[in-house]
């Protein structure tokens, strides 16, 4: 496969090169670049980084190098990226690089033709492809300016990198904003167009989901080997049920909640740990609501809580006295376990469907995400055709994508199904 050209990049290449040169002389960058190329080339030149000979560094011998890839945050989710982007990618015209926070690529994958070609600019894994080392690509400049960019052709800092164009986001940690890495699409104009951009910021949505999943998967765990290691008493031994999922009216056993009560006590069981009055505030409403208004409001439930002989509120941090048996946990602690069958039946709707506070708001799409994506990896098709029945996923192409993908070949279901994904179709155009 030859190196990838562009109809305009002769002229764009031949004028950029003029003035790249005439720019690196008089220490500045030329005037005609996008502002944000052009101040990435300002930092390159600041740098003195040489355009034609800069080569990405590779630092690290091949087993240090596969011991710190092993174990970087990214690896667990490198299944996800892998489904997201990678598959298919064999013969598109597209590379497809994960790195980390400071630029060093660790997976490199997508078209072995185009693969090849990018290892003459040492475009491999473990090669240091930071805005430091190489001045302008999307990969180091996401990383610089810790949003996504697009680079095209020419608009490369370093002049063997002028037939390539990319696109790359950074991705966080969500607990803590933190960068983690990068995620970038490398190859022909297919990877500036627009939708390479939706691609890639989609991908870096769900790797930073299933990152929250994760730690969710690892505090219930936690949870429950802490509560096998120590002895349970009678008033632990049945736990009283909070129902927060679906359209019905959100109850604690048999007591009716009022929507803020139920918002208020779904975050307490789902953060057991406890809330400040500042964090609850937060997660209770966008708006600046002042920690008085949310005291009074706990000061309201834990006389609800104390006439119906439900568990006591805590303060400092704000917790329940006893966990209670939230149904949205037990969901996700059933997915933990792979009981997906359990967790179907158990998810009888989106997490208090009603609710605009941001934390429930972050629950619901956690939840409804982490059963989504488990359903379209691993439901047997008879699964996966209930779930595609529910109201929430009538409209979802890919679901039923998914399931007419497992149906077998003479199933009587195939002819419903391929007749709803051409009506969906049809009121997409």
């Amino acid at each position: 496969m030859p190196v990838p050209q562009y109809p305009q990049s002769p002229m764009l290449r031949d004028r950029l090169l003029h003035l790249q040169e005439d720019a690196i002389a008089a220490g500045s960058a030329p005037p005609v670049l996008r502002p944000v190329v052009r101040e990435s080339w300002e930092r390159a030149i600041r740098g003195a980084i040489d355009p034609d000979r800069a080569l990405p560094r590779l630092d690290l011998d091949e087993d240090a190098f596969r011991d710190y890839r092993a174990g970087h945050a990214l690896a667990p989710v490198m299944p996800v990226i892998r489904r997201l982007l990678v598959e298919g990618a064999d013969e598109s015209g597209l590379v497809i690089a994960i790195g980390d926070a400071q630029g060093r690529l660790l997976w490199v994958d997508g078209d072995a033709g185009l693969r090849r070609r990018a290892e003459d600019m040492l475009f491999v894994a473990g090669a240091d492809w930071s805005e430091a080392s190489v001045g302008t690509s999307a990969p180091g400049t996401a990383l610089a300016l810790d949003r996504a960019v697009q680079i095209r052709g020419a608009e490369h800092y370093n002049r063997i990198v002028h037939p390539w164009s990319c696109t790359a986001a950074p991705v966080h940690d969500p607990a803590t904003g933190e960068i983690l890495g990068v995620i970038d699409i490398t190859g022909t104009d297919l990877a500036v167009a627009p939708h390479a951009l939706s691609l890639v910021s989609a991908t870096v949505a769900a790797v930073e989901a299933e990152l929250r999943i994760a730690r969710l998967e690892s505090a219930v765990k936690a949870t429950i080997r802490r509560a096998r290691a120590r002895p349970v008493s009678a008033a632990e031994a049945v736990r009283t049920p909070l129902s927060v999922l679906g359209e019905h009216r959100p109850r604690l056993g048999s007591t009716e909640l009022s929507p803020r009560h139920a918002e208020i006590l779904a975050l307490l069981a789902w953060h057991p740990r406890g809330l400040g009055a500042e964090r609850l505030a937060s997660l209770l409403s966008e708006q600046d609501v002042s920690p008085v208004t949310v005291r009074a409001e706990l000061v309201r439930l834990r006389r609800v809580l104390d006439a119906a002989r439900e568990p006591a509120l805590e303060s400092r941090p704000y917790r329940l006295a006893r966990e209670v048996d939230l149904d949205a946990a037990s969901v996700a602690n059933l997915l933990a376990r792979g009981s997906l069958r359990r967790a179907f039946d158990r998810y009888v709707g989106p997490v208090l469907p009603a609710s605009t506070a941001p934390g429930i708001v972050e629950i619901r799409e956690e939840l409804a995400g982490r059963l989504r994506e488990s359903m379209l990896s691993d439901a047997a098709p008879d699964l996966l055709a209930a779930f595609a029945e529910r109201d929430e996923n009538r409209q979802d192409a890919d679901v039923w994508r998914a399931l007419l993908g497992v149906l077998p070949p003479r199933s009587p279901r195939r002819a419903s199904v391929v007749a709803h994904l051409e009506r969906l179709e049809a009121a997409q155009r």
